[in-house]
């Protein structure tokens, strides 16, 4: 069965899910029963420090474990278009190439000071068990007791911790630790952000033209028709007016602005001046 794949990148609370959502309300479009398959895309490098997993660690083995994944999904929901969602991919836009060559990317940024806004309040959330055991099931049997005792270990942080957050959450960057060591948790969701865009952004300029395509979430959630077709024209899938209109009937504009409203003025000015040379290149600052 051939079948084409659609990785959405993009930072955390960027519109990803969303996103992901929509595109998989149509027929022949699937993708995992869970919010994401980090655990999938690190088989094999389950010990890497980060999740900026260059390119050259795609080896045989790996390339040829993930994409028989993507080849279950297509199988076991006869889809045409398989798309997948795992926000870390931001970081290591060159491996996920190396894995699927013939994949195409939809590109989806957010001003990063919403997103950030977001962000907090996933790094300080209590424990969601159903969440957790809907992605278990796709966790590499023998990586397994790693992830456990990490869950573990982020739990307990989070009730020793002076900002009663996790001691991990979201894209793990180059340097973490001395990142969360150094800075304040609003710097590092700001940092977690700047990241994840500038190492997309790299990669992708790097790419055939005809291989990504940009969608501003702001954009998205004002014209969600508009915005959609033409995702959909790119994948190279057919649809009429009225079946996009349904798709984006629950889309809405509503979150703008929310994450600086709840910042503050103060911190949203000096999370400006930590991150301001990409907010500046999206025109967000």
């Amino acid at each position: 069965m051939s079948h084409k794949d659609v990785i959405i990148v993009g930072a955390p609370r960027s519109g990803t899910n969303m996103l992901r959502d929509v595109l998989t309300s149509f027929e022949g479009i699937s993708t995992w029963p869970c919010d994401e398959i980090n655990y999938i895309w690190r088989h094999g490098n389950v010990r890497y420090p980060s999740d900026e997993i260059p390119a050259g660690n795609a080896s045989p083995s790996i390339k040829s474990y993930i994409q028989q994944r993507f080849t279950d999904i297509a199988k076991k929901y006869d889809a045409d278009v398989v798309v997948e969602k795992t926000c870390a991919n931001s970081l290591r836009v060159p491996f996920v190439d190396a894995v699927l060559p013939n994949a195409k990317y939809i590109f989806i940024y957010r001003d990063g000071i919403d997103a950030m806004g977001s962000a907090r309040e996933r790094w300080t959330a209590e424990l969601d068990i159903p969440y957790i055991l809907k992605k278990v099931r796709f966790v590499p049997k023998t990586d397994l007791p790693y992830y456990a005792f990490r869950y573990l270990w982020a739990r307990v942080y989070r009730l020793i911790s002076r900002e009663k957050r996790l001691a991990f959450w979201g894209p793990a960057l180059d340097g973490m630790q001395d990142i969360l060591q150094n800075h304040t948790l609003n710097e590092v969701c700001a940092l977690q952000w700047q990241r994840c865009v500038d190492n997309a952004e790299q990669a992708f300029a790097a790419m055939p033209a005809d291989k990504v395509i940009r969608v501003r979430y702001e954009d998205f959630v004002r014209e969600p028709a508009r915005e959609l077709a033409a995702l959909l024209r790119f994948m190279g899938q057919e649809v009429d007016d009225g079946k996009i209109a349904k798709a984006v009937g629950g889309v809405s504009s509503r979150s703008l602005g929310k994450g600086r409203k709840a910042l503050g003025q103060q911190e949203v000015a000096h999370l400006e001046a930590l991150v301001g040379d990409t907010l500046k290149r999206y025109d967000y600052l």
